[in-house]
């Protein structure tokens, strides 16, 4: 399964800053997961940001996304997302 987040940073946030934070947040919890096979983020040049999950299960999926909010480190990451500019999309691979 593939999980697709699209979001904007918050008004004012250091993008340096966001960049570190999404990178202790891929060390220190999404690599932790349980069937997590491959996280990317990325910027588009219109300054939307993108992260692609690569997951073994929906079922993983869903055992991380329950405890996401339980973790300092999703929620230093999270201080930096805009809320109202955030769309996610799950999506199962035809093979």
């Amino acid at each position: 399964m593939i999980t697709i987040l699209t979001f904007r940073l918050t008004a004012g946030a250091d993008e340096a800053d966001f960049v570190a934070a999404d990178k202790r947040l891929q060390a220190e919890f999404a690599y932790q997961q349980p069937g997590l096979m491959r996280r990317t983020t990325a910027r588009g040049e219109d300054g939307e940001w993108v992260i692609v999950d690569v997951w073994r299960s929906a079922e993983d999926h869903d055992r991380c996304e329950a405890i996401w909010g339980q973790d300092p480190v999703t929620a230093d990451f999270m201080t930096f997302v805009d809320g109202p500019s955030v769309r996610s999309g799950r999506y199962f691979e035809l093979d």
